[in-house]
């Protein structure tokens, strides 16, 4: 595999499959998506009174460096991420993989 990076999204919960579905169309082959829970909320609840969803989907995606651009801008419009409050997302270089095989 070429070199690669993988992009992570950490969304509201139930969000991510349409995050997913946009990032297939500019040109992710697949994604991992994982369910988590924040930490930071419990604080904001205890302090502000207030409800704070602390369920999340992580979504994991890797593409090929040279490729991740339009999948990356992508998921940052279908998850609203430059919304406060609305997720986070970023990338780290993947420098061994084994066992990942794109269908054609």
């Amino acid at each position: 595999m070429e070199e690669s990076l993988c992009i992570v999204a950490i969304v509201e919960r139930g969000k991510a499959d349409k995050v997913v579905q946009e990032a297939k169309k500019a040109g992710a082959n697949g994604a991992t998506i994982l369910y988590g829970r924040g930490t930071g909320e419990h604080e904001a609840m205890r302090f502000f009174d207030i409800q704070i969803e602390s369920s999340k989907e992580v979504i994991l995606v890797v593409v090929e460096r040279e490729k991740y651009e339009p999948v990356f801008e992508t998921m940052i419009r279908a998850g609203k991420l430059k919304e406060p409050g609305k997720g986070i997302i970023f990338t780290f270089p993947i420098d061994n993989l084994v066992g990942l095989r794109h269908r054609a």
